[in-house]
């Protein structure tokens, strides 16, 4: 195992920060105070076909190593946590199509994403299910060609924006989450999206409730067999929590390299802040933590890219989204710290960069319960 980037993986590395500086960044203030959808920042991502990345080439898309995905996903993080999501939940929308769909499926919808056209969800979770999944009451009832779909998901990433929502309902519900299928959903088969949530963070990424109320899905957009959606729900976020992880060693290096250009412009006791020593052993832990959760990050996304032959990806991938995700929380408090007042001020950007990463902890498996998983490795 390689733990350098390719050349490859170094020059997409440079172009991406540069790209990120200038087309994504200078947005994100505004977008977050005024909870808009990213749209300029967004498509300046199609611009360059960052959507394509995680597709297969096979349906139109970059078919890129996780490695590169994950590059992609800390530096646009960077700029804009928001903006990420924008990628990443179309992303975590169609793995289910791509690993368990019908050629179909693959054929009709992945090309759509691959360029942009579309936009996906992902919805797992309800108001009463999020960590415990099994106890989900979204209802899928077979009716001849169709299935008729009812019931209520929650902090679903993308509400209202995206075309296509894969959808988890129990088909048979006193199996529990050996009864719950997967099912992709169009957005103009009569969804709706009754509210937002007025989040902490990540205030330019729509989360709202999505509501099926008698919506009619034809059995061909199943995705997978009756009572596989469990299987098919908990493989697909073991393969999407390093993104996250990724997601977060972003934000944490944004407040890394604010923190640290503001140090040397403060003038305090008669010189920079810089030179004072426990502030730059702050900086200097802040970064620690951050090489190590990157690290991790790398070295789940690896496994992916080798097809997990130790079958090790649940552990590891839990173990990355987990660590880089509260080194993302205590970093970014660190940096408000050194801006002191300044910091807790909205004229500075690591108070968002603060709000944005809590829900690091929390989406996709809170931390808690990817302690469960990793717990459950180890005890096996």
């Amino acid at each position: 195992m390689s733990f350098d980037l390719t050349s490859e993986q170094r020059a997409f590395r440079d172009m991406m920060r540069d790209f990120v500086d200038t087309q994504v960044a200078p947005n994100a203030a505004e977008y977050d105070r005024l909870q808009e959808f990213p749209w300029k920042s967004y498509d300046a991502c199609k611009s360059i076909e960052l959507p394509s990345l995680g597709i297969p080439e096979a349906y139109g898309g970059a078919g890129a190593d996780m490695v590169t995905q994950a590059i992609m996903a800390e530096e646009v993080a960077r700029g804009c946590a928001s903006t990420a999501v924008t990628i990443l939940i179309s992303k975590l929308g169609m793995l289910p199509v791509m690993n368990f769909g019908s050629e179909e499926l693959k054929q009709a919808y992945l090309p759509r994403v691959a360029s942009g056209e579309i936009q996906a969800s992902y919805c797992l979770s309800e108001a009463d299910a999020g960590s415990d999944v099994a106890s989900m009451r979204c209802r899928a009832v077979r009716d001849g060609d169709d299935y008729v779909l009812n019931g209520s998901k929650y902090w679903i990433t993308n509400s209202g924006i995206s075309d296509t929502y894969t959808v988890f309902a129990s088909t048979k519900p006193e199996a529990r989450s050996h009864g719950i299928s997967c099912f992709l959903v169009e957005k103009g088969w009569g969804v709706e999206f009754p509210k937002h949530e007025d989040k902490l963070g990540l205030r330019a990424s729509p989360t709202g409730e999505v509501v099926f109320n008698d919506v009619r899905v034809p059995a061909s957009h199943r995705i997978g067999e009756e009572g596989e959606g469990f299987k098919i729900a908990m493989h697909t976020l073991d393969r999407s929590r390093p993104t996250i992880g990724a997601q977060a060693v972003g934000i944490a290096q944004a407040a890394i390299d604010y923190a640290g250009g503001y140090m040397q412009t403060r003038k305090a006791f008669g010189g920079p802040i810089s030179e004072l020593q426990g502030l730059r052993f702050m900086l200097a832990d802040m970064a620690i933590r951050t090489e190590a959760a990157r690290a991790l990050v790398y070295r789940a996304c690896s496994l992916i890219d080798g097809g997990d032959p130790d079958h090790n990806l649940s552990y590891v991938g839990a173990a990355a989204k987990s660590f880089a995700s509260d080194t993302a929380m205590s970093v970014s408090t660190d940096a408000v710290q050194l801006l002191g007042g300044y910091g807790f001020t909205k004229e500075f950007p690591v108070e968002r960069f603060m709000r944005d990463a809590k829900i690091t902890q929390i989406y996709e498996g809170t931390n808690q319960v990817q302690r469960v998983v990793i717990s459950k490795f180890l005890l096996k």
